[in-house]
């Protein structure tokens, strides 16, 4: 690739990290995470934020890359994507919002070693870190019109870096977010947390209303004068 191509891959990340890393917040969800993982060791923890970040980098990949024609292969367009994903986002920040304090003892809302392999993906890395906004994102950033072989190199090139620093950002924000809660102490912490699931809830909510005006305004155009 020519140095215009070059300059086209670093723009397309640029705008790409800085999207997706707002969308996601590593490290207000870094905060959620180490709620959801009370009851887990540090070796468990960071094991545990080895796959997420996986799972994200695949999820992002597969969003860029081809994300527009599996939605379109399957009948489903963006704002339908927008309400269901946020719906689910809405309700884990409800249910985030509204649980009790955690108590000693209590590991019944935790992830547990026994259930950490089923909830890896869900819900820890979909919808909480890599949710509706981000993939919808990701699609949009991959949506871009190519006209050569050069613009679809240039797309994959650019679509992977993002997924792969942005996981990255990910991995670096989970894997030390015992610390940090350290930091902050358990009322610190524990305030955060309760912010970051009320953003999580006005996210989810955002999300389904930007779905809902985006398929309501073909049929309103259509009604007006």
């Amino acid at each position: 690739m020519d140095s215009f191509y070059i300059a086209r891959v670093i723009g397309d990340f640029l705008i790409g990290f800085s999207t997706l890393f707002t969308i996601i917040n590593p490290f207000g969800m870094a905060f959620v995470f180490v709620d959801r993982t009370r009851a887990l060791t540090e070796e468990e923890r960071v094991a545990l934020a080895w796959r997420i970040a996986r799972y994200s980098f695949v999820l992002l990949v597969v969003s860029i890359l081809i994300g527009t024609p599996i939605l379109t292969f399957f009948g489903i367009d963006l704002p339908a994507l927008r309400v269901a994903g946020g719906f689910v986002v809405a309700l884990a920040g409800y249910a985030m919002l509204t649980e009790p304090e955690w108590r000693d003892g209590d590991s019944s809302k935790t992830v547990t070693p026994i259930t950490v392999s089923g909830m890896a993906f869900f819900p820890l890395t979909l919808p909480l870190t890599v949710g509706p906004g981000t993939i919808a994102a990701s699609i949009a950033l991959g949506a871009q019109p190519k006209y050569s072989a050069a613009d679809y190199a240039a797309g994959a090139v650019s679509g992977l870096l993002i997924a792969a620093s942005v996981s990255l950002t990910v991995l670096f924000f989970y894997r030390y977010a015992a610390s940090v809660a350290r930091f902050f102490g358990p009322e610190g912490a524990r305030i955060v947390t309760r912010l970051t699931a009320f953003l999580l809830l006005c996210i989810g909510v955002q999300i389904m209303m930007t779905g809902t005006a985006a398929w309501l305004s073909p049929m309103l155009a259509q009604r007006a004068p």
